[in-house]
C-alpha cells in the first residue's frame, strides 16, 4: 500500500469524476481517475491506493466486477471500496455488499460523508 493519501475514482461520468477529484484534491488527497471499470482496475493495480470510489454501472466492466477483482487480489484485498451509484434499491445494496464493497452510497451523495469515510480509511 502507498503511504500517501491516494484515491482512485472510477466513474464513466466526466462531471462526477471531475467534481470528486476537485473535492478530494482540495482536501489533500492524491487522486487518479478512470473512465470505465477495466481501466480503473488496471489503475488500482498500478497505483495501489488505500481507497477506491467506484460507480456501479460502467462500460467494459461494471463496479461489482471491479470490486470482486480487487477482493480476489491478495495485494489489493485490504483496499477500501466505496460504491457511489444511482442504483438505490436494497437489492443493489446487497449485490454491492456481496461483491465486497466497504460502503454503499447513492448519488447524489453528501461530500462530507464521502470525506468522513475516506478519513476512516486513512486513519490506520
Amino acid at each position: 500500500m502507498t503511504d500517501s493519501k491516494t484515491v482512485v475514482v472510477i466513474d464513466d461520468s466526466p462531471s462526477i469524476r471531475e467534481t470528486i477529484a476537485f473535492i478530494l484534491q482540495s482536501e489533500g488527497f492524491e487522486v487518479y481517475t478512470a473512465v470505465n471499470g477495466r481501466e480503473g482496475l488496471e489503475l488500482v493495480r498500478s497505483v495501489r491506493p488505500r481507497a477506491v470510489l467506484l460507480d456501479a454501472m460502467m462500460p467494459e466492466m461494471d463496479g461489482f466486477d471491479v470490486c470482486r477483482q480487487i477482493r480476489g487480489d491478495g495485494e489489493l484485498a485490504s483496499t477500501q471500496v466505496i460504491m457511489l451509484t444511482t442504483m438505490g434499491m436494497e437489492v443493489d445494496r446487497e449485490r454491492a455488499l456481496n461483491a465486497g464493497v466497504n460502503h454503499f452510497l447513492t448519488k447524489p451523495f453528501d461530500d462530507e460523508q464521502v470525506l468522513e469515510l475516506l478519513d476512516e480509511a486513512f486513519a490506520d
